[in-house]
């Protein structure tokens, strides 16, 4: 039994690295590896980006996409797409998980302290998304003085919202979030680009305002790491070529027409789920292998540190008190942030964002149970060792045979419970791209422009999940006990 327990652990573990290992080159027949091209971009802002079904198939398409595959072509590198929320583009440039950002980004002087930008490449303009009753309501931008108003975190958008005298600002990652705030009432309107809100408009419920936020034409360039002069100089190339062709104005809508062209659903939310199942099966993979690699690598590691805690070096003892209280102190997902972003920025370790979310998890669940192993371990009876040591048992020995065995019983349902809260937890992950059942549920909010549906899904997955979960370890906890009734 313990070399089958340790054959899985260590298996896996080649599953992690194997799955979890960057994709930056492939190889052919010859000896020379392919040259890449890695694309960051925040898929929800159609028609520069989106997920869009065709052949059966989740692809992420948009004239971006378009322009970034004419990059590629030139370049005779093979585009690799890494979807991930708009404000993790740019540390995801600076840490160079991506060579280059595409995402209808504006060139902000405040952006070009971080990155470098191309030429422009698409220019376009801001418009006010309100509810169709309020229409008459917000006719100027002086009618919005006071009001609840939304943008996209971290966008032009936003910097136009804030200007606004007495606005009360709500900024969110995703669009889609941003129009079911309008849709619940939560805000009075939405700034965003004309060429996104066309998509939302389908909605009879939603209008564009008469109000006009920004007079100027707003500018859309690809970013680009600072000091990639060669990357830079290929890209603005292709930006020329494109516009000497005016192929730029030719793919801007063909991309339009086919963002409109979205499956008209009839809002039935087993409808929903079943033509999307693909993409919950994917996320529930994700999901479970994310909770599992978690708390089993969370365990080996909080064992080690309840013992730590309980050593008789004092200097040991602090060490294991300042891990748990470190992580515990914490957010999760400040954690994940400097796993994935601050490690690759400080000292050029880049994990996959698999590789990202287990450790996370792992360490953010080890200290949790670290703390329930040392309640577990205390709680059994000194007697027990003693009477192990009498029996000429070394202390390392007693604790395995005697000490653990009466400890992981009486912890066990609290071993349950935190192995629930991982899996529920595990959703933080999809914030660096992580394709887990809310990654899926946004990707469908954005297919679909259905808000509410694929949230109640994912909600209901995740119960099926955490319920099943309860009712298995209830049985085994029951069938442990069943020695201490005989």
């Amino acid at each position: 039994m313990k070399k089958h327990y340790r054959y899985t652990a260590l298996l896996l573990l080649m599953l992690v690295l194997l799955t979890g290992l960057p994709v930056q080159t492939t190889y052919g027949a010859g000896s020379q590896p392919e040259k890449t091209l890695v694309l960051g971009t925040s898929a929800e802002f159609a028609p520069y980006e989106f997920h869009k079904t065709i052949n059966g198939k989740d692809q992420i398409v948009g004239f971006d996409i378009d322009i970034a595959r004419e990059i590629a072509k030139d370049m005779g590198a093979k585009l690799i797409i890494e979807d991930m929320s708009f404000d993790a583009l740019l540390p995801a440039l600076q840490s160079s998980r991506v060579d280059l950002v595409i995402s209808g980004m504006t060139p902000t002087d405040e952006r070009r302290k971080s990155i470098d930008f191309s030429d422009n490449y698409y220019q376009s303009k801001q418009v006010l998304m309100v509810r169709t009753e309020d229409k008459e309501r917000y006719k100027s931008m002086d009618s919005l003085k006071g009001e609840k108003i939304g943008a996209q975190k971290g966008s032009v958008q936003e910097e136009i919202a804030r200007s606004i005298q007495e606005a009360s600002i709500t900024s969110l990652d995703r669009i889609p979030d941003l129009v079911l705030q309008l849709q619940t009432k939560r805000i009075n309107a939405v700034i965003l680009e004309d060429t996104v809100a066309v998509g939302y408009l389908q909605n009879s419920a939603l209008t564009l305002s008469e109000a006009v936020p920004d007079d100027a034409p707003v500018q859309a360039a690809i970013g680009i790491r600072k000091g990639n002069t060669e990357l830079l100089t290929q890209v603005n190339s292709t930006v020329a070529r494109l516009k000497s062709e005016n192929r730029i104005t030719e793919i801007v809508k063909q991309a339009s027409m086919l963002s409109v062209d979205k499956p008209q659903s009839s809002g039935n939310i087993f409808t929903i789920f079943w033509e999307y199942r693909s993409y919950y099966a994917i996320g529930l993979v994700y999901t479970l292998l994310l909770s599992a690699l978690g708390v089993l690598f969370g365990f080996m590691i909080g064992l080690i540190i309840s013992l730590l805690r309980m050593s008789r070096i004092r200097a040991i003892t602090l060490l294991g008190t300042t891990y748990v209280e470190i992580l515990r102190g914490t957010p999760m997902l400040a954690q994940l942030l400097i796993i994935h972003y601050g490690l690759a920025l400080t000292l050029g370790i880049n994990f996959t964002p698999l590789q990202s979310g287990i450790i996370t998890l792992s360490l953010n669940s080890s200290a949790y149970l670290a703390e329930i192993f040392r309640a577990g371990i205390q709680g059994v009876d000194r007697g027990q060792m003693e009477a192990a040591r009498s029996l000429g048992m070394s202390r390392w020995l007693a604790m395995r045979h005697v000490i653990l065995p009466q400890a992981f019983k009486s912890v066990l349902p609290a071993i349950g419970n935190e192995f629930i809260t991982i899996i529920k937890e595990s959703s933080i992950i999809s914030v660096i791209g992580m394709a887990d059942i809310m990654y899926q549920a946004g990707v469908v909010k954005n297919i679909t422009y259905k808000g509410l549906s694929p949230l109640i899904i994912s909600a209901a997955i995740y119960f099926v999940l955490t319920f099943t979960l309860s009712k298995l370890l209830g049985a085994w906890e029951r069938r442990m006990g069943a020695s201490d009734h005989r």
